[in-house]
């Protein structure tokens, strides 16, 4: 079976966060590019969590309710973050993520720094293209 490699089905321009934006900035950007997730990155593109649109929600009805701006991405993001290399398989990605709950993953180099992103529909996608280009 063809190798199916994360790098060729992997979203290179994510979305991504900084540790100080705020919820309301951070929920404007999922919004506008309709992803569900994304890395939040230091100054120099190395990656330092992640945030979801789901962590997001839950602090907007709280800033809702208040009436105010009560969280920065720092406060709500996960640092204990599932990565994968442009190098790994797209299979047993996809095998992961049966086992996890992430349904976006950063794409890190070997220097942590961030390549993008890839997600369950990428995996999908990339299955189906391989199954339908072995049936002819």
């Amino acid at each position: 079976m063809t190798s199916l490699k994360v790098e060729e089905y992997m979203n290179h321009y994510p979305i991504t966060f900084t540790a100080d934006m705020g919820v309301e900035e951070a929920s404007l950007l999922f919004l506008k590019t309709k992803q569900i997730g994304g890395p939040v990155i230091d100054d120099n593109g190395a990656l330092i969590g992640f945030l979801s649109e789901s962590d997001v929600l839950a602090k907007m009805l709280e800033t809702i309710y208040y009436n105010e701006h009560i969280a920065d991405v720092a406060d709500l993001m996960r640092k204990d973050v599932l990565t994968m290399k442009p190098y790994d398989s797209v299979i047993e990605l996809g095998q992961l993520m049966l086992k996890n709950k992430p349904k976006v993953y950063p794409v890190i180099g070997d220097d942590g720094n961030l390549l993008g992103t890839i997600c369950r529909n990428d995996v999908l996608s990339a299955i189906d293209q391989h199954l339908r280009a072995n049936s002819k």
